[in-house]
């Protein structure tokens, strides 16, 4: 199944056509933007611009091309997708041209199962990008193009080059790539958050920011693409979506009407019983799912003061929930910072 059309962000579009109709397209970008917001799409989206055959196709690829058809089945050889992984213990206790290979496989299924199910949901918490996966990708910037004359290489959720357990390696082994990519590749990295990256790699890549698209455009979205008819759902899903059409994939209707989305389990858990979930987190863990459940808990307070609960105390929760979203991004025990939010709102209920 083809790669879903990419909807909105049609001034940034211009943009990078018009970089790339005159030769100025940067070789190392950084997309970014709230999560679910098209970032990886946009990036293929150029990729396949850039391989488009198609005379005259400086603005928009064609779509009909051999290599348009191969970027949309994300089957083209010249255009490398990397994504979290969540490897486990299968790479545990073998050597480094192994793990090198585990992750090549690893990342070859994963596209497969993009190509049969092309509506994807964020990557799973302990997800990352591992040392060997940046090795992999170093070894592919090495190779010469096997069709074109360019390679593209997507990095998403770039975040996760630090992993889970803190150290920056992988992150510091891609450096050299970004000082120095070859003149045949452009790195496209995408990240939620540029502050959750190394200085070092944002000062090597150009930044481009995604703004979120209109309700209007996701309401579309949702009817065309995920056949969804009935109003009362579309109207759910496309708040609880926030002008984020990747969030549409993971958002379930809650019957009590609550959204629900990446996150939304742990933000009933937290809601149930904070002290417990606090409890349950991972030391130094914040990124990747703790962050989705600060999200989809400020989703969930929006919901419940849209449906005539206390404003005033639910605006004050909410700015409690977004400010521990913010710390969540930087090096925090998310332990301490979920036992310190569920006090507050603990206070605010009694208030």
């Amino acid at each position: 199944m083809p790669l879903p059309p990419l909807i909105g962000h049609e001034r940034v579009k211009t943009r990078l056509a018009g970089a790339h109709a005159s030769g100025k397209l940067p070789q190392a970008l950084l997309l970014a933007g709230p999560r679910g917001v098209g970032k990886q799409r946009l990036a293929l989206w150029l990729a396949q611009l850039i391989h488009c055959e198609a005379p005259g196709s400086t603005q928009e690829p064609c779509g009909q091309c051999r290599s348009c058809r191969l970027v949309l089945s994300l089957q083209h050889p010249d255009v490398h997708w990397f994504v979290p992984l969540e490897l486990g213990k299968r790479g545990g206790g073998i050597d480094a041209d192994k793990q090198v290979e585990l992750v090549a496989e690893a990342l070859a299924e994963e596209m497969a199962a993009r190509r049969e199910q092309p509506f994807y949901g964020p990557p799973a918490g302990l997800a990352s990008h591992p040392v060997a996966a940046v090795r992999l990708l170093l070894r592919r910037l090495a190779m010469t193009p096997a069709t074109g004359t360019r390679k593209v290489f997507i990095l998403g959720d770039a975040e996760r080059l630090i992993p889970q357990l803190g150290t920056e390696v992988a992150a510091n082994a891609l450096l050299k790539a970004l000082e120095e990519p070859p003149a045949d590749s452009i790195i496209i990295t995408t990240a939620a958050d540029p502050n959750a990256l190394l200085p070092t790699i944002l000062s090597r890549v150009v930044l481009v920011r995604l703004a979120r698209i209109s309700d209007s455009d996701v309401t579309v979205f949702a009817q065309q693409r995920l056949g969804i008819t009935d109003q009362a759902e579309l109207a759910q899903r496309v708040t609880a979506a926030e002008g984020c059409i990747g969030k549409l994939f993971a958002t379930i209707p809650v019957r009590s009407g609550l959204p629900g989305g990446p996150g939304g389990d742990q933000a009933a858990r937290f809601l149930e019983a904070p002290w417990l979930f606090a409890l349950g987190q991972v030391p130094f863990q914040a990124r990747g799912g703790f962050t989705d459940m600060l999200d989809s808990l400020a989703s969930r307070l929006r919901s419940e003061a849209q449906r005539g609960g206390d404003t005033g105390k639910l605006v004050e929760a909410i700015a409690l929930v977004l400010d521990a979203r913010d710390m969540a991004q930087g090096n925090v025990n998310p332990q301490l910072l979920a036992a310190v939010l569920a006090e507050d709102l603990h206070q605010i209920r009694l208030s």
